[in-house]
């Protein structure tokens, strides 16, 4: 008996649940819809928690001030928990939802097939973190990312194991993923460019937790430092593993690790020493629009973002929204060629936006170093490569 109304209550709350949700994708009439795809669970939820956040308030603010044209936004969330699979899925939904643009993914294998789907249907698409080169390769006329692009991630990695670290035998380790290989074989060219020997060049399967075999070849090859390519979860064991191995292992992490929970899972002594290149973290950008989105965020929030990804997710959104506002159109085409041809030296939240290229990456390049101190801090280097 009690069994029988725990299930009637259990359905009862999910229909409840069911309604809520339909409630909050019932399109509004006449509002602009803009969809928000990104790891709200799984491995990389942290940086989907920050998505959400910071788009959801640049809406609110942007609704607040009258919308845009006199229309409101009405922003679209679903979770690709970070899977390729679901992604492709997930944009099937936004495409279905009737939004004009959309933010989105987090990781380059999940933005690859989002990205198709939203080209066949003629959807404005806005990475904020997606890296891989070759995701501007495919010639998609509406796909754009504010980020900046792995292969010049690759050259300032191996310029700052050069000239800051000191570096002279590295070693490159990735995850197969398709950011983590593609971020691998460009420090790979650059270091050939550059004289920078690599000694070591290998993978690792993201699924493992035991990291022991491979760092116990590392730790034969003698090397002064390992690049990492991969996500921040990895990065972390890598670095307590080795720790706890008694390996002397010098870790430089690419900026799918510049946030605190890689620092979490390795500890804050075994992280210390270690360092991360990346786009600036948002604490250290002094321009007048991301003082204000930092204040803003952490006055609705109760705390300041920590990943660089949070706000360039808002950043993203800006572009949209510029976008919008410059060309009073809500077709896709036409706010695309707005941002290949006429958007210049726009103050982003990052820094100016200068423009977009041809094939949709954003023109100019900003990459610091940051090294991990006792605190568990990422302490900007005070010494940065030549550029």
């Amino acid at each position: 008996m009690h069994r029988t109304r725990w299930l009637a209550g259990m359905a009862v709350l999910a229909i409840v649940a069911a309604l809520a949700l339909l409630a909050g994708c019932a399109k509004e009439e006449g509002a602009i819809r803009i969809g928000l795809q990104g790891p709200m669970t799984g491995d990389y939820a942290y940086e989907g928690d920050g998505f959400q956040k910071a788009v959801k308030m640049l809406v609110d603010q942007t609704n607040a001030a009258g919308g845009i044209h006199g229309k409101k936004v009405q922003l679209v969330v679903e979770d690709d928990a970070g899977d390729p699979t679901q992604s492709a899925l997930v944009a099937q939904r936004l495409v279905d939802a009737g939004v004009v643009a959309v933010i989105g993914a987090y990781n380059s294998t999940a933005t690859e097939p989002a990205s198709q789907i939203y080209n066949e249907a003629g959807i404005l698409h806005i990475t904020p973190s997606s890296t891989a080169v070759r995701l501007t390769q495919k010639g998609f006329p509406r796909f754009f990312r504010v980020c900046f692009v792995d292969d010049r991630q690759g050259l300032f990695a191996v310029r700052f194991l050069k000239e800051v670290m000191g570096a002279t035998r590295v070693g490159i380790l990735h995850d197969n993923s398709t950011y983590a290989q593609g971020l691998a074989l460009e420090a790979r060219r650059a270091a050939d460019k550059q004289g920078l020997e690599i000694s070591f060049y290998d993978a690792i399967n993201p699924a493992d937790k035991d990291f022991t075999p491979i760092l116990t070849r590392i730790g034969a090859s003698r090397l002064d430092a390992v690049f990492f390519t991969g996500y921040h979860s990895q990065a972390g064991l890598l670095m307590k593993q080795s720790r706890e191995l008694g390996l002397p292992v010098r870790w430089i992490a690419g900026d799918a690790c510049n946030n605190p929970i890689m620092i979490e899972i390795a500890g804050k002594a075994n992280a210390a020493g270690n360092y991360v290149v990346t786009e600036p973290l948002p604490k250290d950008l002094d321009y007048p629009e991301a003082r204000k989105f930092i204040a803003d965020y952490t006055a609705r929030y109760g705390e300041a973002p920590a990943s660089t990804w949070t706000l360039m997710a808002g950043e993203a959104f800006n572009v949209i929204r510029h976008a919008l506002q410059q060309t009073g159109s809500t077709e896709p085409k036409v706010l695309a060629e707005y941002l290949h041809a006429s958007l210049q030296n726009l103050n982003g939240l990052s820094g100016p936006i200068l423009g977009f290229d041809a094939k949709g990456d954003r023109l100019g390049t900003i990459h610091v170093g940051y090294r991990i101190d006792e605190n568990g801090q990422f302490a900007l280097s005070q010494q940065q490569p030549t550029q």
